[in-house]
């Protein structure tokens, strides 16, 4: 199993963290990035320095660019690919990758807010069902490169294709546990983010700890809603790639989407919060996206309803947990 090729594409944080655990014990990785030139300086440095800085790259760690000729020959000779890309630039990969034969493995987490296409059916238009994962739950690149535990689940249309790709991650601070339920992995992993920017705008105007547990609660419910709706099952949402995932980009000061809200809450623009971040914010489309989604399915997520108008400017941060808190009772 370690003398099997893999390919990672995308060389930010979690791309290049995902190939550092793959290629840790041995195995040939490639990690492709943007071009030649970014290739180039991450070879010869042997390390992220934009991203994970400080963190050496394993030996049988490799970069190449996307425009490399040697991509063809890199690609065919994969055992898997890992499509470390934002949500917005996976496309153009998908269309390169449709040739070959060995499973795609989507590591990215959003919504498409014109087709409201999840990550899992972008991949299956492309690639067929029979060649579509997806990778989610709680993990920061910044963690995971480091060589901390980390638990993970990959989904599957079969158990078979989820423990085949499952086990390339040989390593036991990486454990991947493994699901069948593509759509609830993959919204679970998408929705998160919105609550996340939610977290970042309680954290920032210092609504303290009753209000963050009550908006993570919450925020699950409405998750779940959803997921529940589109197809997925309930018990994803109780796991790793639902409350785990939530937990942990509410929570953890590493979290973009976090870090966007706190931008907002001090009274940033959202183009200024975004500049701030300086990374992509995968929950802003998803934002989107999710109002339009619910609104299909005929599902009430008052929170997320709230994050999109602050993103989209149409209400403050204060006005919007005012909108939430005078929401009349219900039942839980």
């Amino acid at each position: 199993m370690k003398q099997q090729r893999v390919s990672v594409w995308g060389a930010g944080s979690w791309g290049t963290a995902l190939a550092m655990v793959l290629a840790k014990h041995g195995r040939h990785v490639d990690l492709i990035a943007r071009n030649q030139t970014t290739a180039h300086a991450l070879e010869s440095s042997r390390e992220n320095s934009r991203y994970l800085k400080g963190l050496a790259f394993p030996d049988s760690l490799h970069v190449i660019g996307q425009d490399d000729p040697s991509l063809p020959t890199v690609l065919e000779t994969s055992r898997a690919t890992i499509l470390a890309l934002p949500c917005a630039a996976a496309e153009h990969a998908l269309m390169q990758l449709q040739s070959y034969q060995h499973p795609i493995t989507a590591a990215c987490k959003g919504i498409n807010p014109e087709t409201l296409e999840r990550v899992d059916e972008l991949l299956i238009r492309y690639v067929g069902r029979a060649r579509t994962t997806i990778l989610s739950g709680p993990s920061f690149a910044q963690e995971v490169a480091s060589g901390k535990p980390t638990a993970i689940i990959l989904a599957a249309s079969t158990r078979k294709l989820a423990e085949d790709v499952a086990a390339l991650f040989d390593d036991g601070n990486f454990r991947v546990y493994t699901s069948k339920d593509l759509i609830g992995v993959a919204l679970g992993g998408s929705l998160k983010n919105i609550i996340a920017i939610a977290a970042g705008i309680a954290e920032g105007m210092h609504l303290g700890h009753n209000a963050m547990a009550a908006l993570v609660t919450r925020g699950i419910a409405e998750i779940s809603r959803l997921s529940l709706a589109c197809g997925g099952k309930r018990k994803t949402m109780a796991g790793l790639s639902g409350l785990g995932d939530l937990m942990l980009t509410c929570s953890g000061d590493l979290s973009r989407n976090r870090k966007m809200g706190v931008a907002l809450a001090s009274g940033l623009s959202v183009e200024k919060a975004r500049a701030q971040v300086g990374q992509v914010v995968e929950g802003e489309k998803t934002a989107a996206a999710a109002v339009l989604l619910a609104k299909k399915h005929h599902v009430d997520m008052p929170i997320t309803q709230m994050v999109y108008a602050v993103l989209s400017q149409t209400v403050s941060p204060e006005k919007a947990v005012e909108a939430l808190l005078a929401r009349p009772e219900r039942k839980e």
